[in-house]
């Protein structure tokens, strides 16, 4: 069984609960942010805890810790977890309101660890579908628990045989998934949305792999430009790359992994790999990526 950090205590997963007056619960006023592990240690926590900052300044939730005090915590949590690989799920909460409706600044920490969920290694080795849906991110730069929209895009898609759905704005720009990052390759140039999305850390690893192997350009991507493409994917926390063959009832290029899609995620297996066995580095931490968007 898991244990969860439950603002201030340790308890079983199924005795972990919010009061019911708690913000997150009656307005979905919370925050944010889901990692994972390779080899047992968080990858990139830092950065994700970065961006949890970022979405509670963004919509206003007041943070009571310091980033170095939730790296503590989340450490603390997964020392008292025994998955040989985890997910790790940090929300931040409004807090309790008196009047259910107004924040009263005392915002309570979850920390929830999970099993890595497996996923199909015909991904990797075929491809996958996407659809597309004009359905645009509440608060594009937040990783708010407000995932209704994502929800029911979700939906549609597995009634369509499809994995992921990709966000279309009205005017025909392609943005990103539910819960991952789109990438197209126009030829042997690389491009990716980055404006009004939530630049997910993947993202950024990618992009600084991809930086010395091909010309990067982060701009908006319209969707007879996606449908063009000679190679899509998609990357996310748990997806890592994900190579895109179809969109919609549309085969991309050769409705094959490309040769420049497999070339980065073999980058990102070496990637993750220096994760594991770190060569030694200043101060001893491994170098975050660099913060591309």
């Amino acid at each position: 069984m898991a244990t969860y950090y439950i603002n201030g205590e340790f308890v079983p997963a199924e005795d972990a609960c919010l009061p019911v007056n708690d913000l997150a619960i009656l307005r979905g006023f919370a925050v944010f942010e889901l990692l994972r592990t390779y080899g047992g240690k968080p990858f990139f926590l830092e950065a994700h805890l970065e961006r949890l900052e970022n979405s509670a300044r963004q919509i206003g939730l007041h943070l009571s810790w310091s980033r170095e005090r939730l790296a503590e915590i989340v450490a603390q949590t997964l020392d008292r977890n025994a998955f040989a690989e985890a997910n790790i799920r940090i929300v931040v909460t409004g807090g309790p309101s008196a009047d259910f409706t107004t924040p009263e600044n005392k915002p309570r920490l979850l920390v929830l660890i999970s099993p890595l969920p497996e996923l199909p290694a015909r991904w990797y080795r075929d491809g996958v579908k996407v659809i597309t849906r004009v359905t645009e991110r509440p608060i594009t730069g937040a990783k708010s628990i407000n995932y209704i929209p994502a929800t029911m895009a979700l939906e549609a898609a597995r009634r369509q045989g499809a994995i992921e759905a990709l966000y279309v704005t009205r005017d025909g720009r392609v943005q990103e998934g539910t819960t991952s990052n789109l990438f197209i390759f126009n030829g042997q140039t690389l491009v990716t949305p980055g404006q009004e999305i939530l630049p997910g850390i993947t993202r950024r690893v990618i992009l600084d792999l991809a930086a010395p192997l091909f010309p990067v350009q982060i701009r908006d991507i319209q969707a007879k430009e996606l449908l063009r493409a000679s190679e899509v994917f998609i990357t996310g926390t748990n997806k890592g790359l994900v190579p895109v063959v179809q969109i919609d009832d549309h085969i991309i290029g050769t409705g094959r992994p490309g040769e420049n899609t497999r070339k980065l995620m073999a980058a990102l297996r070496e990637r993750t790999a220096r994760h594991l066995h770190p060569d030694p580095a200043p101060g001893g931490e491994e170098p975050a990526p660099e913060a591309s968007a």
